[in-house]
């Protein structure tokens, strides 16, 4: 997880580092061989520096919070092997297939490096498969602790953030200030931003300007996530979830879609458009609302007002009260595709 201009510096930690090792190759070559093998010491320093350029290039996926918690595997494991060792295994062997073993030492020696390698290694999977819930049965009262002043990490989708309404959302103080956005979203706003389509160019350019005005704020921590996808063959919404899942991260969309995916799989995500639909006020037959009517509805004897979700009332026999606050009754409700709509009674002699 980088800022903004982290493969910048990423490129210059690698050439520096290629540098550091042709250097040193040279240096090794210089005492060990003289100075006409100083080509021999720069090829080595250049293959060495590749392989660990190579190894960086293939772990993009693994995350500091991914090295701590296998450190903490691979001490457990570690831990274990010492135990056994002290029960003199070996020797145990050695003892029963003296016989076959020529030279004892040798034989504790390799046993031990397989030992210890081997509890190390199911040590480190064994972390790395677990959650921050199982660390904390193990170590009661403890866990690996993230970023407590910003929160647990939010992970925007493109719909979200072209929605304009999430920088007033974030500026509220309901949810987590601490948002991170894939590289591959910020590729794909950039492209929505200069695309020919007035529409899509619009959403886009909003976008954008959403992530300008988070990052002004000082109390909001955005960051921009580098890795990529396991495999090629990803969707977008699947290397979302696997980002989600190297971070410990909520997703915050407003995509049902991709809302119900996380679900099936386990991931804790927050739907703007839940929330919306779970703020709406219910509305049923014989509620008492207090309207202000503002225009004429489809009838001609219709008057028209909106609560402040923006639900449609529409009041019967009230086109002369247009311009005034009213208190109606509802009489029936019906659902459309646009929506809710409601009919109402005017409450005679019950106005403001």
């Amino acid at each position: 997880m980088t800022n903004f201009n982290s493969s910048a510096s990423l490129h210059v930690a690698r050439l520096v580092y290629i540098l550091v090792s042709v250097c040193a190759g040279m240096a090794i070559a210089y005492q060990m061989a003289g100075p006409d093998k100083l080509w021999l010491g720069s090829v080595v320093g250049i293959l060495v520096a590749s392989f660990f350029i190579l190894v960086e290039n293939l772990t993009k996926t693994y995350t500091i919070r991914g090295f701590s918690t296998g450190t903490f595997g691979l001490l457990i494991g570690l831990f274990c092997a010492w135990l056994l060792t002290k029960i003199d295994i070996p020797l145990l062997i050695t003892n029963v297939f003296q016989e076959q073993i020529s030279d004892e030492k040798a034989f504790i020696l390799a046993f031990n490096t397989i030992l210890f390698s081997s509890f190390g290694f199911l040590g480190t999977v064994i972390a790395l498969r677990s959650s921050q819930d199982d660390f904390a049965v193990v170590i009661p009262y403890v866990r690996f602790r993230q970023d407590i002043r910003n929160g647990r990490p939010l992970l925007l989708d493109g719909d979200v953030i072209t929605d304009g309404r999430l920088p007033n959302i974030m500026e509220s103080g309901f949810l987590e200030k601490n948002l991170v956005i894939p590289r591959f979203v910020l590729n794909e706003l950039q492209i929505m931003a200069n695309s020919p389509s007035p529409g899509r160019r619009q959403r886009g350019q909003r976008g954008l300007e959403s992530l300008e005005q988070l990052q002004k704020s000082t109390s909001i921590k955005v960051t921009i996530h580098d890795s990529q996808s396991e495999s090629s063959d990803d969707t977008h919404d699947a290397h979302l979830l696997q980002i989600s899942r190297i971070l410990n991260a909520k997703i915050l969309t407003v995509d049902n879609n991709l809302a119900k995916v996380a679900r099936l799989q386990s991931a804790d995500v927050l739907n703007l458009t839940d929330i919306e639909e779970a703020l709406k006020p219910t509305i049923d037959i014989g509620t008492k609302v207090n309207l202000a009517l503002v225009r004429t509805g489809k009838e001609d004897h219709q008057g028209v007002g909106y609560l402040p979700d923006g639900t449609m009332i529409v009041v019967n026999h009230a086109v002369s009260k247009i311009g005034s606050t009213q208190n109606v009754t509802v009489i029936s409700t019906i659902n459309t595709t646009a929506g809710l709509m409601v009919f109402a009674d005017l409450d005679e002699g019950k106005s403001d």
